[in-house]
């Protein structure tokens, strides 16, 4: 898909992103489902997609490492399509936070799962050295 600033997203989905940027990932998960839920392409895929992410972190903020991966895997994949931005939202930034952080999680150790955790749930990125990046949700406009 190309570059797509004018696609139209319901109001309620900005909440959302609202709700993703302040770690309120399970509140994101119950805002962008119901508009998932009665959405149409393109949308449709594209909240799945930004849905799959939140979920993906709050999994990891309870030490789900499993499901983390397998989601932010999924939300990844379904937000290509909507490369390099759509409705303003800077996509390219996003799948870029989240693949830096899937290759993280898929090398991580059993015993940095509560370390991350705890950062997914104060919103602190680890040092920069340990690379961990917490998605964000930007527009390209601002």
């Amino acid at each position: 898909m190309t570059d797509d600033t004018a696609a139209e997203v319901a109001a309620e989905f900005w909440h959302g992103v609202e709700q993703f940027n302040q770690g309120q990932f399970y509140e994101c998960h119950d805002t962008l489902e119901a508009i998932w839920m009665e959405a149409t392409e393109p949308q449709k895929s594209f909240y799945q997609g930004v849905l799959q992410i939140a979920v993906a972190l709050y999994h990891l903020s309870n030490q789900n490492l499993r499901g983390a991966t397998i989601l932010l895997g999924e939300g990844i994949n379904r937000l290509r399509r909507y490369l390099p931005s759509y409705a303003t939202v800077d996509v390219e930034q996003l799948l870029d936070q989240s693949v830096a952080l899937l290759r993280i999680l898929q090398q991580a150790q059993p015993e940095q799962v509560p370390q991350f955790a705890e950062q997914v749930k104060l919103l602190q990125p680890v040092a920069e050295n340990d690379g961990l990046i917490l998605p964000r949700i930007t527009t390209v406009d601002g």
